[in-house]
């Protein structure tokens, strides 16, 4: 595809939009796709530079991942871009048995040509910071929480499903695969290029197959973005993996070479009241971001989520469809959770892959009766199946609201959400009064040009 700077395949759909996000600040015409896109799909969102897609590998074992990877990885080499990026959490969720990022790894090598695997996850916009090779994570996106080693992480210490041990990168993939992993350090990065390329350079020449960078200020990013970029060769195309840092760092230093100019002149959405939020999320920040919704006015459904195991799961979807529209119809905003007991059965086969689909075709249920303009829909692994079950074939960026996760226009044909405005919210994306700000539709993050907060 002509002028495709950027493919990024994503592990689920809230990381998804993050990505999505960067690029699109960065200047980039960016569109976000359920599957990998035909030639047809692909002509009806003209003079794109970058495509996503939002996949569901982080729920996934290792060989359901190469089975969807192989595939995925080869159509969007296809479509012959610079960069074909396989974008994973900022908190690198994943183990051996769920969300292998070294299988990811392994079949990326397979389908690219690379000299080396470049792996960034420090993402220091969203509060997410690598050094000497272990990951910090501040507790909850754009807010004002605490910074903890990954393994002391109130929240992903406790994943329900990948619970974090290990703050050491290096030694968390060395689980997963076994290729060699090298660190570019944060004493390096702060050095000249030169010397950021000859210590890239000796690692190389001793065997690195994976390199990952450490990050602690954003703009440290430049630099990696311009290694990355530099490893580019005519008619191929680079293979890296890492959190939205990727984004950031490539858009930073095509900004700084002329080839993308920031798109900071976003329109400011507005208020859309009644708000639908429809949470699968287990994460601190998602529930005290609920409990300050209650306080202020919204009402809250609580889901059975053992009811959606059994034979007439149909039945009890339609009445917490009822219940919401009940709410909606006064136009009262609601929240429809799992109370975050999902990790009671997210370890039960298919347990992610059920709720979040419940949670997509409650929505759809309530759209076919209620014209909503805007919904949200929290929790990284419930998304990519709740995406599905609403019937969205792609999304593209409004506006940024909060860091790490853009207000999208849903396309959807077919689907009563088509057209409809859509923000996928990770577990630990947001302060307290996230769902306040999405009712109201204020934007609450940094310019890239003037570094000052717009609201």
């Amino acid at each position: 595809m002509k002028d495709l700077l950027l493919a990024f395949y994503g592990d689920d759909f809230t990381g998804s939009t993050d990505a999505l996000e960067f690029l699109s600040r960065a200047g980039m015409k960016a569109a976000l796709f359920i599957e990998p896109p035909t030639v047809e799909q692909l002509a009806a969102y003209p003079g794109l530079n970058a495509i996503g897609v939002a996949g569901m590998t982080r729920s996934l074992p290792p060989h359901a991942m190469q089975r969807e990877l192989q595939p995925a990885f080869e159509k969007l080499k296809e479509l012959a871009p610079r960069h074909v990026h396989y974008k994973v959490c900022s908190t690198f969720d994943s183990s051996p048995e769920i969300g292998s990022i070294g299988k990811a790894i392994d079949v990326g090598a397979s389908v690219f040509a690379n000299r080396y695997i470049p792996l960034l996850v420090a993402a220091p916009p969203l509060g997410r910071y690598c050094l000497f090779g272990n990951l910090f994570a501040r507790l909850g996106i754009g807010s004002n929480g605490n910074i903890y080693r990954l393994d002391r992480h109130p929240s992903m210490s406790k994943h329900p499903v990948t619970p974090s041990n290990e703050s050491d990168l290096r030694l968390h993939l060395a689980k997963q695969t076994n290729k060699q992993i090298e660190l570019v350090d944060i004493l390096q990065i702060a050095k000249p290029i030169t010397e950021v390329e000859a210590a890239l350079n000796k690692l190389c020449h001793e065997g690195a197959e994976v390199v990952l960078f450490d990050a602690l200020e954003e703009e440290q990013l430049l630099p990696i973005g311009e290694v990355i970029d530099k490893e580019a060769r005519a008619g191929s195309t680079v293979f890296s993996v890492g959190s939205s840092g990727i984004e950031m760092a490539l858009g930073k230093y095509w900004n700084q070479q002329g080839v993308l100019q920031v798109a900071d002149n976003w329109a400011t959405p507005g208020e859309a009241s009644p708000l639908l939020v429809l949470s699968g999320s287990c994460s601190p920040v998602t529930a005290s971001q609920i409990h300050w919704a209650i306080e202020h006015d919204f009402k809250v459904i609580e889901i059975d989520v053992w009811s959606l195991f059994k034979k007439d799961s149909e039945k009890a979807l339609q009445e917490y469809i009822e219940h919401a529209l009940d709410f909606l119809s006064q136009g009262t905003s609601v929240i429809v959770h799992t109370g975050g007991t999902t990790n009671k059965v997210n370890l039960r086969k298919n347990g992610v892959e059920v709720i979040g689909s419940a949670l997509g075709n409650i929505a759809r249920g309530i759209c076919e009766r209620e014209k909503l303009t805007r919904i949200v829909v929290a929790g990284g692994d419930t998304s990519s199946y709740a995406a599905r079950a609403m019937g969205i074939e792609a999304v593209t960026m409004i506006a940024p609201l909060a860091p790490g996760a853009p207000l999208c226009k849903a396309s959807a044909p077919g689907s009563p959400l088509d057209g409809i405005e859509i923000n996928f919210k990770g577990g630990q994306v947001g302060a307290e009064d996230y769902f306040g700000l999405l009712k109201e539709g204020k934007s609450k993050f940094k310019s890239q040009k003037s570094k000052e907060m717009v609201e």
